[in-house]
């Protein structure tokens, strides 16, 4: 292995740790300041920290015999072995995530060129009959819920009206965020930026894997031109999903021809994401010791392999 978390002394090279230090408390505050807000205490999180530490290094060391793999894993992580015997045992009673409908439809009604108008945006669709209509795009998502239960949820979520008078049915939104609904947000935001995490964890580490990761940073900004950025920006999103999503579920439809799931084994997975954040240049969002001298204003850097 390669991977700095597990050399035997459980420390990195000394000219390493102060920036990994640094790092590291940059994506803790946040993290702290959600359950902080959510009344998630630290012991709670403790544990959980504790559970993934377990995870990576046993994952680490596949081959060896269980009463070595323990041993290794505490002095990887400095668990005591009780500890990491109790962890080990709770990872195998983990649930799999479920899919979301609602998010599927959404995705599928705002990109496929068939629920479309002849501007790009969704149509009002009528709530039965043949494609296109709500009946036909909820059967195309699954056959495991009915669509007039897919639309109840689109439509407690906010995301979709029906109109009862012309029994059709469309999008509130564009953009799918299912205020009310904190479970679900939560669960993409930890989806969206486990994945992001990952990726750069996986650049930093070399571990033989590469993902795109790029970023643009400006400062000096007013709050007009942080308006029209937004807008920009979303516009940019609309294009990319457009383009994206339909090619994307052609090449599973492939992929699913030519055996991938039997004979070819299960795949590969993958997330595409974009996002902006905006703060007060005066405004602390991490703590002094990882911050860094202010340039001049108004500047704009793109960098390369770097997560904002």
């Amino acid at each position: 292995m390669n991977e700095p978390l597990l050399h035997p002394d459980g420390n990195l090279p000394p000219g390493e740790q102060p920036a990994l230090i640094d790092a590291l408390r940059r994506l803790l505050v946040p993290l702290a300041r959600l359950a902080v807000s959510r009344g998630v205490t630290h012991a709670t999180v403790d544990e959980m920290l504790r559970a993934a530490f377990v995870d990576v290094a046993h994952a680490a060391y596949p081959q060896l015999l269980e009463h070595r793999r323990v041993s290794r894993i505490s002095a990887a992580t400095g668990i005591n072995r009780r500890e990491v015997t109790r962890l080990t045992d709770a990872r195998q009673r983990r649930a799999e995530p479920a899919r979301s409908y609602p998010s599927e439809a959404f995705a599928r009604w705002s990109t496929h060129s068939e629920y479309l108008d002849a501007e790009g945006r969704p149509r009002v669709l009528p709530r039965l009959g043949v494609a296109p209509s709500f009946e036909t795009l909820a059967q195309s998502v699954t056959r495991d819920m009915h669509p007039r239960s897919l639309l109840e949820e689109l439509m407690r979520l906010g995301l979709a009206e029906h109109n009862a008078d012309a029994d059709t049915v469309s999008l509130r939104r564009e953009a799918f965020v299912p205020r009310g609904d904190e479970a679900r947000m939560v669960g993409f935001m930890g989806d969206n930026l486990g994945d992001h995490f990952s990726a750069a964890v996986d650049n930093v580490l070399a571990v033989g894997r590469e993902h795109f990761e790029q970023a643009i940073y400006a400062d000096g900004l007013s709050d007009r031109s942080l308006a029209e950025l937004r807008e920009l920006v979303t516009q940019h999103w609309r294009t990319m999903t457009s383009e994206l999503v339909p090619r994307i579920e052609k090449m599973i439809a492939a992929d699913d021809a030519a055996g991938i799931g039997s004979t070819l084994g299960p795949g590969n997975r993958m997330r595409i994401g974009l996002f902006s954040y905006q703060v007060a240049a005066d405004e602390p969002d991490a703590p002094p010791a990882a911050t860094t001298a202010r340039k001049p204003a108004r500047r704009t850097r793109r960098r390369e392999g770097d997560a904002t």
